[in-house]
């Protein structure tokens, strides 16, 4: 293990940088840029460094005074992107302004995400510039110098997606429009001359980005090895395969979504993927728990450990898990799932294993909560980014809008939803859809419970925005109202169950993308001009 404790990331402090703020951008002295490439094991520790800066940047705060809450990667893209939907609630206080959509250009939760990964980001294209110098020696190939670029694209093309989900408008929408995407960043600021021309860069379209998105995660694809002894929290070749496939879902382009697919998933026979070796766990909670940190569902995640990770206030066993069993009882399941026809009673993700209840006297007032983190003591529980059951829903997605007859569809779509729904009626068949069209929302559906409590309610939202035959909502969806007092009665596996709502805000307004923080507008001359319309 060679990340995520403090010593590497105060090792690699030299090549932190913030977010491209004018008064914040002089290089700090540890391993320098110009040091850091000399020997392989600086070359590891750097590396490293980026890692770091995925799990635990800032929040409100330094990285002097040790506040950090898993911005971007380590638990706040978890904890963001469900409070930005529907499917889990915040009884308490804690996620108010995101899951309310009270945020604006000064909200800390979008503005620190946003600092925290064109941080990262930054890492990484120091990294990559340094590499540019690395020399091979018998210690250090040259494939061992392209899979370092490898893994720091990777990392770049992660960074980059994730914020055009929050601050763009998705892909389906004018992908062309100027200004509508995020700027993508792939040279180093490091002080000097480089500060101004980052501050002359605006927003590249949507189109533009994912572009860059793809060409990145070629790269990395090409050059990084099928599996490595960390292959969980290191980028392999799979991990760029399956993002690429995710990129390509969110550019609604179901013909490359199964060109990528049909690498990780053989087209025949057992569901082992021939590069490596992914397969889904026997138990839906297979790749959390004890089994967080060896697995083989999980593609990757980002490493959290008792020494460095989100805290009490940030990490996802403290946010995720019931006050009755040591968590902070922060983010509930939400009854709006819970009571979805396709989320049955006898679904082993609605099991006492998978799920914890507080007493509605209790700090999460009688809701359901996730089991997926389970260490409340030191926190170590990686942060999921994919697995293969979304790669194996991906494809089957993309099968199913493309050629619905094909059968490999449905046995994707059943290969993940069987293993949870162990009893026939709750099982699909042939028979079980009319159309095309039926499957398609069953494969979108099925995301749903399987995803729960891993950040992606927001990512299908965002998706499926644009798309009037299968979006869910017509923007942010209406959501149970955090202020219920006692939400276990309203757990009735019945979908007609009312209970107070917070209203639906349509796709048109303002608050469906996030601002570009107010610290950004201050001190970027170009992105000052280039606010998100209403901020």
């Amino acid at each position: 293990m060679i990340r995520n404790s403090h010593k590497y990331m105060l090792l690699s402090l030299g090549l932190w940088l913030g977010s491209c703020q004018v008064n914040d951008l002089q290089p700090q002295t540890a391993l320098s840029e110009t040091t850091a490439f000399q020997t392989p094991e600086r070359l590891e520790l750097t590396v490293a460094g980026v890692y770091d800066g995925a799990q635990s940047g800032f929040y409100n705060g330094s990285l002097t005074t040790g506040v950090v809450r898993g911005y971007p990667f380590g638990a706040a893209h978890l904890e963001q992107g469900d409070m930005r939907g529907e499917d889990m609630v915040s009884v308490q206080a804690f996620y108010a302004v995101t899951y309310r959509s009270t945020y604006d250009a000064s909200s800390p939760n979008n503005g620190f995400f946003w600092q925290t990964t064109y941080a990262m980001i930054n890492r990484a294209n120091v990294v990559l510039a340094g590499l540019e110098t690395a020399k091979p020696t018998a210690a250090l190939t040259q494939a061992q110098i392209d899979a370092y670029k490898g893994e720091m694209r990777f990392l770049r093309a992660l960074g980059h997606h994730y914020l055009l989900v929050f601050f763009a408008r998705p892909f389906g929408d004018n992908p062309t429009a100027a200004n509508g995407g995020i700027p993508y960043r792939t040279q180093p600021v490091t002080g000097g001359a480089t500060v101004d021309q980052v501050v002359q860069q605006g927003r590249n379209t949507v189109s533009e980005c994912y572009d860059k998105l793809i060409e990145d995660l070629n790269y990395a694809e090409s050059v990084l090895p099928a599996t490595r002894t960390n292959k969980i929290t290191r980028a392999t070749q799979g991990a760029a395969i399956a993002l690429k496939m995710r990129v390509r879902l969110h550019q609604n382009n179901w013909a490359e979504v199964i060109k990528e697919g049909n690498k990780l998933v053989p087209a025949t026979g057992a569901l082992t993927s021939p590069i490596g070796a992914y397969q889904l766990t026997a138990s839906p909670l297979g790749a959390f728990g004890a089994g967080n940190k060896n697995n083989t569902e999980s593609i990757f995640s980002i490493e959290n450990n008792d020494v460095d990770n989100g805290g009490v206030n940030g990490a996802p066993a403290s946010m995720y898990n019931a006050s009755g069993v040591g968590g902070r009882g922060i983010i509930a399941i939400s009854p709006i799932l819970w009571n979805q026809p396709f989320f049955p009673a006898t679904d082993l993700r609605k099991s006492a294993a998978a799920v914890a209840s507080d007493a509605p006297s209790a700090a999460g007032r009688g809701g359901n909560f996730s089991r997926k983190y389970v260490d409340v003591v030191n926190r170590s529980d990686n942060a999921p980014i994919i697995r293969y059951a979304e790669v194996l829903l991906t494809m089957a997605e993309a099968l199913a809008r493309t050629t619905p007859s094909d059968p490999r569809a449905l046995t994707l779509l059943s290969a993940v939803r069987n293993r949870a729904n162990t009893d026939a009626a709750s099982q699909y068949t042939a028979a079980s859809f009319a159309t095309g069209t039926d499957l398609v929302r069953a494969i979108i559906n099925e995301r749903r419970p399987e995803f729960l409590a891993e950040g992606m309610r927001w990512l299908d939202i965002h998706r499926l925005s644009t798309d009037a035959t299968y979006r869910q909502a017509t923007g942010i969806p209406a959501k149970a109202n955090n202020t219920i007092l006692n939400f276990a009665p309203l757990y009735t596996n019945n979908p007609a169950t009312t209970f107070a709502l917070l209203p639906a805000i349509a796709y048109t307004d303002r608050l469906f993308v996030w601002p570009l923080p107010q610290e950004e507008i201050l001190n970027n001359p170009v992105l000052s001009k280039q606010q998100n319309p209403g901020y």
